[in-house]
């Protein structure tokens, strides 16, 4: 693993491999590359590198650093996946100073239940409490 490192310098990450992987996904399907970079600069970014400094992995959380963090756009490319390394990128979030002592962290998922459990996020017991205004045709 040490061929791996993990970033929190938002000038280490490369919107070219994290807006194609995003633009491409379910949760944000056609997002603009300029809508996702004033995202990421709202957020607290985390990239993940490989030995050569390519980015292969990506999430980042949108939080006020002190009560709420809503964990957003996790990837690992598809030809580094199954080597563990999408339970360092959530360690290193879960262990970021910036996250320590929140009230709540969210996060949505379609597919990844089981890993995120690993790090203490449970369903929502209650989730009739909960509401949303949604676009989803808000890129085009």
């Amino acid at each position: 693993m040490s061929d791996y490192r993990i970033s929190t310098d938002f000038a280490q990450m490369d919107l070219d491999v994290i807006h194609g992987f995003v633009s491409q996904s379910y949760w944000a399907k056609g997002i603009p590359r300029d809508l996702l970079a004033r995202a990421m600069r709202n957020s607290l970014c985390f990239g993940l590198f490989d030995g050569g400094n390519n980015q292969i992995g990506f999430a980042r959380m949108i939080t006020d650093r002190a009560t709420f963090a809503y964990l957003a756009d996790v990837f690992i490319l598809e030809s580094h996946r199954g080597k563990g390394l999408g339970k360092r990128l959530m360690q290193a979030i879960v262990d970021h100073p910036d996250l320590q002592g929140l009230r709540r962290m969210m996060l949505a998922t379609r597919d990844a239940h089981a890993l995120y459990a690993l790090y203490g996020f449970t369903p929502i017991p209650n989730p009739e409490i909960l509401m949303q205004s949604w676009n989803p045709a808000v890129y085009g």
